[in-house]
This record gives C-alpha cells, sequence and structure tokens, in this order.
C-alpha cells in the first residue's frame, strides 16, 4: 500500500509540473461550469494498474468529479474494455487527462511485464524481485505495480536493508573488511536491518560462508552452470538471489537451479506503456 501522505505530494507536484498558471487552452475553450464525461479506452492486450491512483488524482483536483470504476487494478485487459468512466466538469477532467494517462499507461506496462516473468517462474520455488532501476519521483508507483503484477519488492532504497555491493566491497578493502564494518555500524547505531552480500565469484562465496554474518548472498551475472553450483555450496544457508542480464527468455532456467529470489532491473527501467486513451463519449 502506497503511503497517503507521499501519494497526495506526488500528485500535487504533478499537477504543478503539468498545469503551471492555468491550462489556458481549456480556459479559452470551454465554459467554466460546463459538464461532460469521458471513458478510459483500452486499446491493448495487458494487466491494468493505476486505475485507484487516478480515481485520487481526479478527486485531488477537483472533489465533485464522479470516477466509476469498471476494472480494478490487477485486471487483465484486451483492447475495447473500458476501464472508468468520470463525470463532471469539463475543465477539471481535461486538467487531469495527461496525469492519469501517464500514470495508468507506465504502471499498467510495468504490472504487464511483471506478468510475464512471474508466469516464467511457474512451479519453481523462486520469487521475483524489482529493483532500485526505477523512474525517480516515481519509485513506489513502480514497485506497487510489480506488486500488482505478482512480483515482490526488494528494499525500497538506501534506508531500509543493507545490501553490500562490489563497489562497497572494492572501497571497504574487502568483503571482509566490508561486512565487518557493516555489522559494527548496526550494533553503534542500534538498528536491525537483513544483510545482503554480492559475490562476483564461487571463490568469493567461500570467503562469505567462512565469514558468515549475513542474511542473503547476491550472486551476480553469474551463468546457470556457476548458479546451480552456488546453491550447492550455500546449502540453504543463507537465501540466495540472483541478478544480472536475466531475461524473459533464461529466467525459467535460473529459477530451475534453485535460488530464492531472481531480481529484474528491466521490469522497471524497460518499460512499454500500454496503450489506453481517456476520450469523451
Amino acid at each position: 500500500m502506497i503511503d497517503q501522505q507521499y501519494l497526495e505530494q506526488f500528485i500535487d507536484q504533478s499537477f504543478r509540473e503539468d498545469i503551471g498558471d492555468g491550462d489556458h487552452t481549456s480556459f479559452a475553450c470551454i465554459p467554466p461550469l460546463q459538464q461532460g464525461r469521458a471513458r478510459l479506452l483500452i486499446k491493448e492486450k495487458g494487466l491494468l494498474a493505476g486505475v485507484e491512483i487516478a480515481k485520487q488524482i481526479f478527486h485531488r483536483l477537483d472533489a465533485s468529479l464522479a470516477v466509476n470504476i469498471f476494472l480494478h487494478d490487477g485486471a487483465e485487459v484486451k483492447p475495447g474494455d473500458i476501464a472508468f468512466t468520470v463525470e463532471g466538469k469539463v475543465i477539471s477532467i481535461l486538467q487531469c487527462e495527461r496525469l492519469v494517462l501517464n500514470l495508468i499507461q507506465h504502471m499498467s506496462g510495468v504490472a504487464s511485464q511483471t506478468r510475464q516473468y512471474v508466469e516464467k517462474l511457474a512451479g519453481t520455488a523462486a520469487k521475483l524481485l524489482d529493483t532500485r532501476k526505477t523512474t525517480p519521483g516515481m519509485r513506489l508507483l513502480d514497485k506497487e505495480a510489480v506488486r500488482i503484477g505478482g512480483g515482490m519488492n526488494h528494499r525500497i532504497g538506501l534506508f531500509d536493508m543493507i545490501l553490500i555491493k562490489d563497489n562497497h566491497i572494492d572501497f571497504a578493502g574487502g568483503i571482509e573488511k566490508a561486512i565487518d564494518r557493516v555489522c559494527e555500524y548496526l550494533r553503534a547505531h542500534g538498528k536491525n536491518l537483513k544483510i545482503e552480500i554480492e559475490a562476483r565469484s564461487l571463490d568469493d562465496i567461500e570467503r562469505i560462508l567462512k565469514h558468515n554474518k549475513i542474511d542473503r548472498i547476491l550472486l551476480d551475472n553469474f551463468n546457470t552452470e556457476k548458479t546451480a553450483q552456488a546453491v550447492q555450496m550455500i546449502g540453504g544457508r543463507y537465501e540466495t538471489e540472483s541478478s544480472g542480464n536475466i531475461t524473459l527468455t533464461n529466467i525459467r532456467e535460473y529459477a530451475l537451479c534453485g535460488v530464492d529470489f531472481i531480481s529484474v532491473g528491466a521490469l522497471t527501467h524497460q518499460v512499454k506503456s500500454l496503450d489506453m486513451s481517456l476520450k469523451a463519449f
């Protein structure tokens, strides 16, 4: 569930960005009190996401707008479907149109792509994760779309989990030093955060296993043969996560290696928006 304060701030900022000192085209063309209605028409097969947020966008600008939802978040949609209608002041509808479309098209694109990846994992124990490769300012919306598509959210940001990556290791002077410094930091600051560390080779995994003190090992850019070896080496002592160059064509092969999680940045940073339109009727 997206934090309401965050969502309201996001909507307000989006309106400031788009409307500025006024929607002068609508003001010029449309009488102030003219009433009308529009409907969201689906033009492409996929998974719908962002409808509930769209309703909040309409009501944030004009609480008198009547939104009637026919298809909810997570619904499978096809060309010709009507997701919702909105009725009220025409100027208000026009001022919301682009923000609503941008958001629903993008979120539906994320959700639709996520569903494709999730379907590839059917029958395996692996769970699909997103990453921090999100649109700046829209991270929580991107991650909500992943959730609607059937994926799971990895850490939200730098604050809610420890992920010791290659640069941390290199700057800290090695795997052992990086782990020790993290553990010392968490103790000193009274924080209880899960610790994940990236491994770039099977030798790295041996060093991590000897040093322990972590919760999950990230197998970064391992091929499937090395992934299977790594999973066997770890032997269930820690959670395992595969990442790097994982696509729709090979994700199932990685899942069958026995990893617990597979993270895919493309879920949110290589997205085709779902085609739809908001039209008067």
